[in-house]
């Protein structure tokens, strides 16, 4: 009797713990299916304004202003590109491989902008530079000019907007390059030195071709957030693709158009998504192979290299 009893509490007991579990996991997966759907309405709702037809308002965006979309969204990829990951690059090898004066504190004051936006980085270094902002003024009224006398190239301008991009967004390529340095082994480069490597030579032949994969995935979230970014772009009168949707939805009221506009440019944020995540496979193959020897040793700036390091 008491046996029978057992087995059936045992069986009560282990049907009803099976159960919970799976009901949990069909409310989850409920729960993420909704939330999927809701995030999904705004991509889908873009890509199917490529079957609504809107000749008339294209044939006028690409007589007026279309190119200068393409043309300035493509000056502003190549120009941030080539700025991130130059200084990107350079501040993560230079934090990661030397000591000098500092070198603790730039280790983390190196992502600070990430929290001021790209736009009020815009209205801070206008207000500094512009014609009449406090570095123009100042010198004039040093030097007694008048405002035709010294006046400095204008930074509301394409290549101001690309100037305020790399400063903002360079972190994305500084986190990244500086975690494929830091994960780089040092049998790598005593090996090199054993070929008669120099530094530099070591840098551009080991360090940069195994940091690839960093500076790559950095380097596609950063040109996503240029690509995203209104604010700037519309603060120095850029026209971009981001502009052009706004314009053309609520200045001209089209809709569709402007869908389509973003469809264009949602196609290439999925091309660099997929470019992200083939560099982040990338970093974890590197990863798992390099930590099996001892990491990179530091080395010592002296003189006026560290000051130099200091001030870059």
């Amino acid at each position: 009797m008491f046996k029978a009893l057992r087995f059936l509490a045992g069986t009560f007991t282990s049907s009803d713990s099976n159960r919970y579990p799976t009901t949990l996991s069909k409310k989850w997966a409920s729960i993420s299916g909704i939330i999927a759907i809701l995030v999904s309405i705004p991509i889908l709702s873009v890509l199917s304004s490529f079957f609504i037809s809107s000749g008339e308002i294209w044939r006028h965006l690409a007589s007026t202003v279309l190119g200068d979309y393409i043309t300035n969204s493509l000056l502003l990829i190549v120009g941030v590109s080539s700025g991130v990951v130059i200084l990107g690059v350079a501040l993560a090898w230079i934090i990661t491989m030397c000591n000098f004066p500092g070198q603790k504190y730039f280790e983390w004051a190196a992502v600070l902008p990430f929290s001021i936006p790209a736009y009020l980085l815009a209205y801070i270094y206008t207000d500094f530079f512009g014609i009449t902002g406090t570095l123009q003024t100042a010198v004039r009224s040093t030097f007694d000019l008048g405002i035709s006398e010294f006046v400095l190239p204008e930074i509301r301008s394409i290549w101001g907007a690309i100037f305020i991009m790399i400063l903002a967004f360079y972190p994305y390529v500084y986190m990244l390059a500086r975690s494929a340095f830091l994960n780089q082994s040092v049998s790598l480069f005593e090996a090199s030195r054993i070929m008669g490597y120099t530094t530099t030579q070591s840098f551009f032949k080991i360090a940069l071709p195994l940091a690839r994969p960093g500076i790559a995935a950095g380097l596609a979230l950063a040109l996503m957030e240029t690509l995203n970014d209104f604010g700037t772009v519309q603060y120095f009168g850029v026209q971009t693709f981001t502009t052009g949707i706004y314009r053309t939805w609520f200045g001209l009221g089209e809709r569709p158009a402007a869908a389509q506009l973003a469809g264009f440019l949602l196609l290439f944020i999925i091309v660099l998504i997929l470019l992200e995540r083939w560099s982040r496979s990338r970093i974890k193959d590197q990863t798992s192979a390099t930590n099996r020897f001892k990491r990179i040793q530091k080395f010592n700036l002296t003189g006026l290299k560290k000051w130099g390091a200091f001030f870059l």
